[in-house]
């Protein structure tokens, strides 16, 4: 395959799999946060919170509309920071995702304007289960080199400069999101101060589980390990791994205390869900080799993650 097949292959796995993570956000957002007034973070739940304010006789605000003149701002603001691949799919996945709010939120709808309630007084059931598809959606569109927008931007920017997680950045924004709501639960929607706390509590709690979901699958995906491997035939597996897994081999010197033999060591670090490639790879040429397997807490260089701290600049003296 050719440098410029395999891009365009790249490309469109990635719309393919941004589209997916959409989807999947759209149905557990619609189907299991929204008929419950349960508030977000993110500028969903800033639409939210309109919706929630405006819906009060059953005519509110559609949340596809505020979404997407809010996201429409930052998308002007961010222009100048993130590079235009990243924002071209921002730009589709807001309007994908904002045409598909728009659709579901029609078909959860009711004659009368009320949502309908798939589980019915089962809110933290609904909860759980609506933010497990969104920051599972997240994660999805966000390894896959989109953002849905909004303050997904913000930690795009805060993630390029900075080595903080995505659901930290985001768990300090959302906090100010869902905060904000309380004013609008007492005098927009008339709840009194309890029902108000409950809703903020509820919020908070999406808050966690939705972030830590996104948190989880991030980092399972980008888990890595290294092996330490030995074996006579260290040579021809050496040239398996760097043939076949397009991974680079350093070749330790080791000595046997017992045997008093000098023999080589491999050293190998990959990612954790390319461990049972590497395992049949082992096995098929040496299935005696002895093997270590271990997690480490990061890895970056080239093929890994990046170093994303700032180098102080010290001033030379004349």
């Amino acid at each position: 395959m050719t440098f410029e097949r395999h891009q365009i292959y790249g490309e469109a796995k990635d719309y393919v799999f941004i589209t997916l993570g959409l989807l999947l956000y759209t149905v557990g957002w619609t189907a299991f946060l929204l008929p419950y007034e349960i508030v977000t973070g993110g500028v969903t739940g800033v639409s939210a919170i309109i919706f929630y304010a405006t819906n009060a006789n059953g005519h509110g605000i559609p949340i596809m509309y505020s979404y997407f003149i809010l996201n429409a701002i930052l998308l002007v603001v961010a222009l100048k920071v993130l590079g235009w691949r990243f924002l071209i799919k921002t730009i589709y996945a807001i309007f994908a995702l904002s045409a598909m709010l728009g659709i579901a939120q029609d078909i959860m709808t009711n004659p009368d304007g009320s949502m309908i309630h798939l589980l019915s007084d089962q809110d933290f059931m609904s909860l759980i289960i609506g933010c497990c598809m969104t920051g599972t959606a997240l994660a999805i569109v966000f390894l896959h080199n989109g953002s849905t927008g909004g303050t997904d931007i913000v930690a795009a920017v805060v993630n390029k400069y900075h080595n903080m997680s995505l659901g930290t950045v985001l768990i300090l924004v959302d906090l100010v999101i869902i905060g904000s709501s309380f004013p609008m639960f007492i005098f927009a929607r008339d709840f009194t101060i309890t029902e108000a706390i409950y809703k903020i509590v509820f919020g908070l709690c999406t808050m966690v589980v939705e972030n830590f979901v996104l948190d989880y699958v991030m980092n399972s995906r980008r888990e890595s390990v290294q092996f330490l491997i030995f074996s006579r035939k260290y040579q021809e597996i050496a040239n398996a791994i760097g043939t076949n897994m397009q991974h680079g081999v350093t070749i330790l010197d080791g000595h046997g205390w017992y045997t008093g033999q000098e023999m080589k060591v491999l050293c190998i670090l990959a990612r954790k869900r390319e461990s049972v490639n590497m395992f049949r790879l082992i096995k098929s040429i040496d299935p005696n080799a002895f093997v270590s397997q271990s997690s480490v807490i990061g890895v970056y260089g080239e093929g890994f993650d990046e170093m994303k701290v700032k180098i102080k600049k010290v001033k030379q003296k004349k």
